[in-house]
């Protein structure tokens, strides 16, 4: 990228944001620019998907690099009568719905997760607050499991949501990255309660907060403007940025 100088690069991310984001790549955000905050968060999005248009993995590490200690924040054993009454059975009646714009909508146990084919991956986990650590992560493709109900051709995002309350969209690029899984294992391991048990979603190309613990339902949709107040996600709501891509 040497030849690719700062002003190419800006110029040639606007047109990218004004050729509707690389052929379908969307930010539900974008049709609310109110600021350069908002003009910044649009740039980044199509700079990104432009840099990532072939979908290089993120780099991955050996066992010897798994963090000693991987910090929990926010929710860590989610309040909910349901959740704890089936924490309390080992998870055996959990069941994750997955609805919407889907030719074959399902609900799927934990033992119908584990008998997909299965991913284990190893990689950073970059925090929003400032910190970051390598953990070891388990789980089915969400590509498959989406592959499995078989995508409407109307679908362009991919709501999920958790059982304490927070629910995040992502596009079909992301969703469908071969390393976007759906974990139920960690370290060689069960999924521990504070890491988001039964099952928590892996983004491994955006920060964490992108990565949702304690999933509870899974939605493919056209739109996500219908959702809360329309900017794609809860924490979007808060003033972070719907796509966090690193």
């Amino acid at each position: 990228m040497r030849d690719l100088s700062r002003r190419r690069l800006l110029t040639g991310s606007g047109s990218l944001i004004g050729a509707g984001l690389l052929g379908g790549c969307e930010a539900p955000a974008l049709s609310r620019l109110a600021s350069p905050y908002d003009w910044s968060n649009g740039l980044t999005f199509a700079v990104q998907r432009w840099l990532q248009r072939h979908q290089p993995l993120v780099r991955e590490f050996g066992p010897e690099s798994i963090s000693a200690v991987f910090p929990t924040i926010n929710t860590t054993d989610p309040d909910d009568p349901d959740y704890r009454r089936s924490k309390a059975i080992g998870f055996s009646d959990w069941r994750l719905p997955v609805s919407g714009l889907v030719d074959r909508p399902g609900a799927f146990s934990l033992s119908d997760l584990k008998a997909m084919p299965t991913r284990t991956q190893i990689t950073l986990h970059s925090c929003e607050q400032g910190w970051s650590a390598i953990g070891g992560w388990t789980g089915v493709p969400l590509a498959h499991l989406l592959a499995q109900v078989g995508l409407k051709p109307a679908a362009r995002f991919i709501v999920v949501r958790s059982v304490d309350g927070w629910w995040d969209s992502y596009d079909l690029f992301d969703a469908l990255h071969p390393q976007t899984i759906l974990a139920y294992g960690m370290n060689g391991g069960d999924l521990p309660v504070a890491h988001g048990a039964p099952v928590r979603l892996r983004v491994e190309r955006q920060l964490g907060y992108k990565s949702l613990k304690y999933v509870s339902g899974i939605e493919a949709v056209e739109r996500v403007d219908g959702f809360g107040k329309g900017r794609g996600s809860m924490v979007a709501e808060l003033g972070f940025p719907w796509y966090a891509g690193i």
